[in-house]
């Protein structure tokens, strides 16, 4: 059978039931309404007319005069009306007999109009006997009514109430029991389990649901079973790819526990161990420093250098997650947000290109300190010429040698700007520490830059809070990042124009800020400002530089424990800014 129909078989039973028990319970309440409304009406009627009757006999005197006749010809009229027992209407036509012996009373003795009298007051009484006899027998009718009623409603009420408590209690579990078996079949397949099948006797909707079902489950453990040994199959492949790559290569689940490890990183990690799969890291870095900083991710960002086969050889740290789809149970819905299962540990080995760069850093310091001694003999010689005792030049010369002493100064500060490079990859940077008030390396740079600021009637500002605390840094090289910055400014900044140093503190460090009235830079260029090479396409009209002065200045400001940053917008100029840790000690 249907689960519809059997929905509907068990609301229809439910609503016979109800139309049944209100049924009896209406006949029943109609009945002994009915019986009241006799015992009220007719014979209480009849013996208030008897009542009005007896009345006009009582408050009148023998014989009865026209009035007290015709009332009492009015109560006997509507008695006669209102007759409904047996022997009532044999009683009522002795009243009316009475009435009309006492019509003649005039004619009569006194006896015969007693004897008239006494004749209608039997017969009322026989009224009165009637409807008296008929009341008690209709209120016992009506109080036997009310019990067969109050019994048969009680019956009838009971099994009602049993019949529903039994529907109430058996039927829901025509429905839930196959859906709880459902869900409990689905909460196996969700955990693995794909031998789980569901069997349902009736013919209905859950049977065919549990044949869906089953063939469900089936085709999951046939595609299981199928796929186990391409899935061992590409296991052992990834195995064998892993084991033959040239980088070193670790993977650790997230119990800390060593998944795979391949040749090359047994024999840069100098593991001998051929049980290492499966073993916890914990206890392997106990003996194997290097293992341990690679684990903790102590390598970072920077190369690292290791001696194999007496020859330094360089690796570079990359690390990522194993991230796995979560499918296990737990108490509450299915969880199919991805998880961590693990981290693959790559050690890529740079040895070639550290030193390719070694060699091109030798090879840019050797060409950058051999080219700033025939720079400056050009300059020289440019001063010389431009000396008036050699002789008188004309304005096109004069104009000539200007250009090429612009060009000479250009390649001169390329080659101070490659030295400082090749000193910062070579990790040569040699910092002088001392504390010193911000305003002195704010002065040190101004009086650097403002001979250029002068030529372009470009005019400096300085805004500066009081009671700064000192700050413990090189000077020269602090001193030459802000002079980078004011030499950026005065390139792009229009003549007249303003550029404002500020220094303030934040927290506890100093901020160094230098803003210009320029066009701004584009957001696509501000990250990439301090790359080392980057240029800001130019329209032709500002001279571009290396692209490296910023890079430098990033080396030298982050050497300081310090950060360096941009804010830019087109239109809007562009503020360049560094930070510094200040110390505790402040000037008074």
């Amino acid at each position: 059978m249907k689960v519809r129909t059997k929905l509907r078989l068990g609301f229809g039973f439910l609503f016979l039931v109800v139309l049944f028990f209100g049924a009896t319970a209406l006949f029943y309440i109609r009945d002994i309404s009915e019986n009241s409304k006799v015992i009220l009406k007719n014979n209480y009627e009849s013996l208030s007319f008897t009542r009005g009757m007896r009345s006009v006999l009582d408050n009148n005197d023998l014989p009865l005069n026209n009035h007290a006749i015709n009332d009492f010809n009015i109560y006997l009229a509507q008695q006669e009306r209102n007759v409904t027992e047996p022997g009532e209407a044999y009683a009522t036509r002795k009243a009316r007999i009475g009435l009309k012996m006492l019509m003649h009373g005039g004619k009569a003795s006194v006896a015969d109009q007693k004897e008239a009298v006494l004749y209608t007051r039997q017969a009322l009484n026989d009224i009165e006997r009637l409807n008296m006899q008929a009341i008690v027998r209709k209120d016992n009718n009506a109080r036997a009514s009310v019990s067969r009623a109050t019994l048969f409603l009680g019956l009838v009420g009971t099994f009602t109430f049993l019949v529903l408590f039994s529907f109430s209690v058996n039927f829901p579990g025509y429905i839930a029991d196959p859906l709880r078996a459902l869900l409990d079949g689905i909460r196996e397949i969700g955990e693995g389990n794909y031998s789980k099948r569901l069997h349902f006797k009736e013919n209905n909707e859950f049977a065919e649901v549990a044949n869906a079902f089953n063939q469900m489950a089936g085709r999951l453990n046939d595609w299981e079973n199928s796929n186990l040994a391409t899935v061992i199959s590409e296991k052992r492949r990834i195995e064998t790819i892993i084991e033959q790559m040239q980088d070193a290569i670790i993977g650790v689940n997230e119990n800390q526990e060593v998944l795979f490890i391949n040749d090359a990183a047994r024999k840069t990690l100098n593991v001998t161990d051929d049980k290492i799969i499966g073993q916890n890291t914990g206890n392997l870095v106990k003996s194997n420093d290097l293992l341990k900083s690679i684990l903790q991710d102590d390598a970072g960002l920077k190369p690292f250098k290791i001696v194999m086969n007496s020859r330094e050889m360089y690796f570079q740290l990359q690390s990522s997650d194993i991230v796995v789809p979560n499918t296990q149970q737990s108490n509450g819905p299915l969880q199919l947000a991805n998880r961590s299962a693990g981290k693959v540990y790559i050690l890529k080995n740079i040895t070639e290109f550290k030193e390719r760069d070694e060699a091109k850093t030798n090879f840019i310091a050797t060409i950058s300190h051999e080219l700033k001694t025939p720079i400056s003999s050009i300059k020289m010689s440019l001063k010389l010429i431009n000396d008036e005792r050699i002789g008188d030049m004309n304005t096109e010369q004069k104009q000539l040698l200007e250009h090429i002493k612009d060009d000479a100064d250009r390649l001169l500060n390329i080659t101070s700007e490659l030295l400082k490079l090749s000193q910062v990859e070579t990790g040569n940077i040699q910092l002088n520490f001392v504390s010193v008030e911000p305003g002195q390396i704010v002065d040190y740079a101004i009086s650097s830059i403002s001979f250029q600021a002068e030529q372009k009637d470009v005019k400096l500002e300085v805004i500066k809070a009081d009671n700064l605390p000192m700050v413990n840094v090189d000077v020269e090289k602090t001193a030459w990042v802000l002079v980078n910055f004011l030499s950026n400014a005065l390139r792009y900044s229009p003549a007249r124009s303003k550029v404002l140093i500020s220094i303030v503190k934040r927290s506890n460090e100093l901020v160094f800020s230098v803003k210009d009235t320029g066009k701004g830079i584009d957001e696509q260029y501000q990250k990439r400002l301090f790359e080392r090479y980057f240029q800001v396409p130019t329209d032709g009209q500002n001279k571009s530089g290396s692209g490296l002065g910023l890079a430098i200045s990033k080396d030298f400001i982050e050497a300081q424990n310090g950060r360096i940053w941009v804010e830019s917008a087109i239109g809007e100029g562009s503020t360049f800014s560094f930070s510094l840790p200040g110390v505790s000690t402040q000037h008074s």
